[in-house]
C-alpha cells in the first residue's frame, strides 16, 4: 500500500500523518516538496534514508503542483507496484471503523472493489488560537453535521485505488479511465461499501466529479480533514511564503465554510494510544528528533513574524470574531431574522 501526497512546509505534522498512516496499513510513502522553508525537504530526506519514503522534488513548472506531481507519480516504482495506492493530504487522516481499523479492514468490509472512495468530514477549528506540538487528531474533535456541509448534501471524498483500476489518470480526488473504452464499469464503493453513484463513476457531470451525496456513505469510513488546525497553523498556511498582504483583501470564506462545531466526533481517538507509541519512536531517532523540533520552532518563528505585520494581526482578529457558521448558512438566517452564533457558541 503506497500514499501519495504533496506536501509544502507541513514539517510539523509529518512525523503524525506517516505514523498513522503505517498504522493503518500504508507501507511506502511518496512525497512530493516544493518551496519549503521549514524543514520539510530535509526531515523527508532524513525518512527517505532510513527507508520506506521516497521523496522528490514536484515536476511542476508553474502552478499545478498537485496535477503535474500525479502524473509523475503513476511512472514511479514505488506506485506501479503498490497493491493500493492511496493519494490524501497531510491534513486528512482515514478514520476506518470496520474490524480492527485498518485498511485491509475497510477493503473486507466495502467487498475488495478496486476503488473506494471516502467521504470528508471538515473538522473546526472550534476557538483553539494556539499551535501546540501534538497530535491533531487528539486536538480537534467538532465538525459540521456529517451528512450536510454547507448548502451541499453531496461532499468531496479521496480514493483509495487498487492495482488492477483501469487507470487512465490520477485525480486528487479520484482516478478517472475511459469509460468508452472499459467494457466492464470498475468495481467501485463508497465508503459503506455500496456502489458509487453512476454520475460519479463515469464522471459525466461537472458537479459529480469529485463528490457525491454523504448520507449512510460513511458506515466503514470517514476521511477526517484538519484544513484549519489551530489559527496560528492557519495563519501560516495561509501565508505560503507570502509575507507582505498590505492593500490586499482577506477573504474568511475558507474559514468560515470549514468552521461549522455543531458535531461532536471522538472516534478517530482510538488511535490515540498507538499513535503516540508510533510517534515515541520515531523521535527515538536522535536526527530525526532533531529535525522535527526544528521544523515546530520554524512554524512558530513564522508565526511571530507574521504577527508583526499589522494586515496579519487584522486576519487573526477577523478569524477569531467569524461566526461559527458557513456563509451559506449565515446568509439564509440573515434572510430570516435570526442571529447567528459566534465561535463556541
Amino acid at each position: 500500500m503506497t500514499a501519495v501526497t504533496c506536501v509544502k512546509n507541513e514539517g510539523p505534522f509529518l512525523l503524525e500523518w506517516i505514523a498513522f498512516n503505517r498504522l493503518i496499513g500504508v507501507t511506502d510513502f511518496l512525497f512530493y516538496s516544493n518551496d519549503c522553508t521549514d524543514g520539510t525537504d530535509r526531515l523527508l530526506d532524513a525518512l527517505q534514508a532510513r527507508g520506506g519514503v521516497t521523496h522528490l522534488p514536484n515536476p511542476a513548472q508553474g502552478r499545478n503542483y498537485q496535477m503535474e506531481a500525479l502524473k509523475d507519480a503513476a511512472r514511479q516504482e514505488v506506485v506501479r507496484a503498490a497493491d493500493w495506492v492511496w493519494i490524501a493530504d497531510v491534513d486528512e487522516f482515514l478514520n476506518i471503523h470496520a474490524g480492527d481499523h485498518t485498511i485491509p479492514a475497510l477493503i473486507a468490509a466495502c467487498g475488495n472493489p478496486q476503488a473506494i472512495s471516502v467521504t470528508f468530514q471538515f473538522f473546526a477549528n472550534d476557538g483553539v488560537d494556539g499551535f501546540v506540538d501534538a497530535p491533531v487528531i487528539g486536538q480537534f474533535t467538532r465538525s459540521h453535521n456529517p451528512d450536510i456541509w454547507c448548502a451541499e448534501t453531496a461532499i468531496e471524498v479521496k480514493t483509495l485505488m487498487r492495482r488492477d483500476f483501469p487507470l487512465q489518470y490520477f485525480g486528487a480526488h479520484r482516478p478517472f479511465h475511459k469509460v468508452a473504452k472499459v467494457k466492464v464499469p470498475p468495481s467501485w464503493t463508497d465508503g459503506s461499501g455500496r456502489p458509487v453513484p453512476e454520475k460519479f463513476l463515469e464522471a459525466d457531470n461537472p458537479r459529480r466529479i469529485r463528490r457525491f451525496p454523504a448520507a449512510g456513505a460513511r458506515d466503514h469510513a470517514t476521511l477526517n480533514h484538519y484544513a484549519l488546525r489551530s489559527l496560528d497553523s492557519y495563519l501560516v498556511k495561509n501565508d505560503r511564503g507570502d509575507v507582505n498582504r498590505e492593500g490586499r483583501a482577506f477573504d474568511d470564506t475558507y474559514w468560515r465554510e470549514r468552521n461549522d462545531p455543531a458535531w461532536e466526533d471522538l472516534s478517530i481517538r482510538r488511535y490515540l494510544p498507538a499513535l503516540e507509541a508510533a510517534l515515541a519512536e520515531l523521535k527515538a531517532d536522535p536526527e530525526i528528533a532533531a529535525l522535527h523540533d526544528s521544523a515546530v520552532r520554524l512554524h512558530v518563528e513564522k508565526r511571530d513574524a507574521l504577527l508583526a505585520h499589522p494586515d496579519y494581526r487584522e486576519m487573526q482578529a477577523q478569524l477569531r470574531a467569524a461566526p461559527a457558521l458557513p456563509p451559506q448558512e449565515s446568509a439564509l438566517m440573515d434572510a430570516l431574522g435570526i442571529d447567528a452564533p459566534g465561535i463556541g457558541a
